[in-house]
C-alpha cells in the first residue's frame, strides 16, 4: 500500500474500504484506548520511527495496537507482537515496573483487562511476595521503620538483610480494588502468614484513610473511606485470633462507625476484637458515641465487648458465667493472665468516661459489675474512677443552686466533634477532663463564695440546705448499687481502705450542711 500507517494496521485499511466513497478524507476512530499519544506511538512504528516504551506507556501503546488490529497477519514482527516481548521480557519481570503498569491499566478498561494485562501483573507481583528475602535481587521501598521518607533500598547499598515485610510498602500505591486483587493473589498462594497480612493492611489503613477527621466524614469522600474500609475488613486474615492487633482492629472499628460502613462489618470487627480484648487499651477504648448520643464515647459498645470476651474465654477454659443480675460470677483462679489485664481495663476506662457529666448511673455500675471478681484482685482504680464520678455529680448539683453555669471543656468539646488527626485520634487520646475539674471546681468556688456574700449566708432558704444534702443520699445508693451481693463477713481488701477510696460524700454530714465543716470537706473531697 501506498501508506505505511495503513500497511500495518487492518482496522485502518477496513475503514479506508468503508468510507471511501462517502468522505474520503476523514476517518474517526472512537473512544481510542490512550489518547493521542498512543495514537502517536502506533504512527512512529508503522513509519520507521524510533519508539521509546517505559512501564509508564506500554499499556497505551499495547491497547492502541489492539484497537488497530496490528497483528502478525498483516505483517510479520507487528507492533502487538514486539509489545509482548518487552512485556514478558522486561516489565514483568521487574518488580517496581509490574506495580507501575498494574497502576496504568485502571485508566485503559476494558481493554487493559481484554488483554489480561493487569492479570499477568497481578500474577507477578504476588509471585515476588512469596521470594525469599534471602533472594531479593531488586530495589524496593521502605520508608516505614526508618527516618529518612522515602528511602529506595538498592542492592548495592544495603547494610543488613532484607525484612520479611519488603513488599508492603510499594503495592500501598495500587488503587484500591487493584490492592485487593493483589492481596487476593498473595493470600492464595499460601505461603503469606497471617501477622504479615496484618501487616500489609495497616500499612494501606495508614497510607490512604485521611488525616483529619472532616475528610473521613467528609459528603466529598465519605463513599470513597466507606469502600476502603469494607476492602481492608474484607482482607483481615482468615484465622481471627491472630494477624491484627487489638488496637489495629479498634482503629478500623472506629473509622466504620464514623463512615457508617454498616452492620454486618461493625459486628465482624466486634467478632475479632473480643478474643483479644484484654490487649486493648484505655486510649483505644476511647471510641465517640454517634451524633445525638448521651454519652461522649460509646459506652454501650465497650459492654458488648466485654460480654463477648467473657463468652470467649468462658468457652475456652470450660467456665461457665453467671449474670451478675441473677447471681454472682463463678471465681476463676486470679493468676489468669486474660482476666487481670482486664479488670486494669475496664478500671481505666471507667476513670476516663467517670467525667463525662450525661454517664448515667446505671452504665457506670453496669459495666463496673460487667467483669468477674478475679479480675479486680484490688480496687485502687475502681475508688479512682468512683471517686473522679462523684466529683462530677457534686460539681453538677454544686452548680445549680448558685447559678453558676459550668465552663465548658475543650477536651470534651473535641471528644463529641473530634477535630484531631486521625492518627491522634487512632492512637487514642485521653480527654483532659481531670486535669481541668480542679480548675473547674475551682472557678466555681470563687464565684460561689462571690453569690453567698452578696446573699448573705444568714439569708439561705431551705431549699439551698436540701441542695446540699442531696449529694450524700445519692452517693450512698451508688455504693449500694456497687457493692450489692458482698457479704458481711467478706473482707476488704487494704486497697479499699486505702486514700484513694475516700470520696466527697464520706465527710459530707447532714447536721453539718450550714457548718464551716462543709466547707472543708468540700475542700478535701476536691483536693
Amino acid at each position: 500500500m501506498q501508506f505505511p500507517l495503513l500497511s500495518k494496521s487492518n482496522r485502518l485499511q477496513g475503514l479506508i474500504l468503508r468510507v471511501a466513497e462517502d468522505s474520503p478524507n476523514e476517518i474517526f476512530l472512537h473512544d481510542f484506548p490512550g489518547g493521542p499519544k498512543a495514537f502517536e506511538i502506533c504512527a512512529k512504528f508503522c513509519y520507521g520511527m524510533i519508539v521509546t516504551l517505559n512501564a509508564y506507556n506500554v499499556v497505551a501503546a499495547r491497547c492502541a495496537a489492539e484497537y488497530l488490529e496490528m497483528t502478525e497477519d498483516v505483517e510479520k514482527g507487528n507492533l502487538i507482537y514486539k509489545i509482548e516481548v518487552f512485556l514478558n521480557s522486561s516489565v514483568l519481570r521487574s518488580w517496581k515496573d509490574s506495580i507501575i503498569v498494574l497502576q496504568a491499566t485502571k485508566s485503559l478498561l476494558p481493554w487493559s483487562e481484554e488483554l489480561k494485562v493487569a492479570g499477568r501483573c497481578i500474577d507477578c507481583i504476588a509471585s515476588k511476595t512469596s521470594v525469599d528475602p534471602t533472594n531479593i535481587n531488586w530495589s524496593y521501598t521502605y520508608n516505614r521503620k526508618l527516618a529518612a521518607s522515602d528511602e529506595i533500598v538498592e542492592i548495592q547499598q544495603r547494610m543488613h538483610t532484607v525484612p520479611s515485610d519488603w513488599w508492603v510498602e510499594d503495592i500501598c500505591e495500587l488503587d484500591v480494588d487493584l490492592y485487593k486483587r493483589v492481596m487476593i493473589a498473595v493470600k492464595s498462594k499460601g505461603r503469606m502468614s497471617s501477622d504479615m497480612i496484618g501487616e500489609a493492611l495497616k500499612a494501606y489503613a495508614v497510607r490512604w484513610l485521611p488525616d483529619s477527621y472532616d475528610a473521613l466524614v467528609s459528603d466529598d469522600y465519605m463513599k470513597r473511606n466507606r469502600t476502603l474500609v469494607e476492602t481492608i475488613v474484607s482482607l483481615l486474615p482468615s484465622n481471627k485470633c491472630s494477624g491484627c492487633s487489638c488496637r489495629f482492629l479498634l482503629k478500623l472499628l472506629k473509622v466504620v462507625i464514623l463512615v457508617g460502613a454498616g452492620d454486618t462489618l461493625k459486628e465482624e470487627l466486634i467478632n475479632r476484637i473480643s478474643m483479644q480484648f484484654h490487649k486493648a487499651s484505655v486510649k483505644d477504648l476511647l471510641i465517640p458515641a454517634k451524633s445525638g448520643g448521651d454519652t461522649i464515647y460509646d459506652v454501650h459498645l465497650v459492654q458488648i465487648l466485654v460480654g463477648k470476651f467473657m463468652v470467649h474465654i468462658g468457652s475456652s477454659h470450660d467456665i461457665i458465667f453467671v449474670d451478675k443480675r441473677e447471681g454472682r460470677f463463678v471465681e476463676i483462679n486470679a493468676e489468669n493472665k486474660t482476666l487481670l489485664p482486664l479488670g486494669k481495663l475496664i478500671d481505666g476506662y471507667l476513670a476516663e468516661i467517670a467525667s463525662d457529666p450525661k454517664l448515667s448511673i446505671s452504665s457506670f455500675v453496669d459495666l463496673t459489675k460487667s467483669i468477674p471478681d478475679a479480675a479486680r484482685p484490688g480496687h485502687d482504680g475502681l475508688y479512682m474512677a468512683i471517686d473522679i464520678y462523684l466529683k462530677v455529680l457534686f460539681f453538677e448539683q454544686l452548680k445549680a443552686p448558685t447559678g453558676v453555669s459550668a465552663p465548658t471543656s475543650d477536651a470534651q468539646h473535641d471528644a463529641s466533634i473530634p477535630r484531631a488527626t486521625m492518627e491522634e485520634d487512632w492512637e487514642g487520646r485521653a480527654p483532659e477532663h481531670h486535669n481541668s475539674l480542679k480548675q473547674q471546681l475551682g472557678s466555681l468556688k470563687i464565684k460561689g463564695d462571690e453569690c453567698r456574700n452578696s446573699d448573705e449566708m444568714k439569708s439561705r432558704s431551705t431549699k439551698e440546705k436540701s441542695s446540699s444534702l442531696l449529694l450524700p443520699s445519692r452517693s450512698k445508693r451508688i455504693f449500694e448499687k456497687l457493692w450489692v451481693g458482698k457479704g458481711q463477713g467478706d473482707t476488704i481488701k487494704s486497697s479499699e481502705t486505702s486514700g484513694s477510696s475516700q470520696s466527697p460524700p464520706i465527710c459530707v454530714k447532714p447536721g453539718e450542711a450550714k457548718s464551716s465543716g462543709s466547707s472543708r470537706c468540700m475542700r478535701y473531697s476536691i483536693s
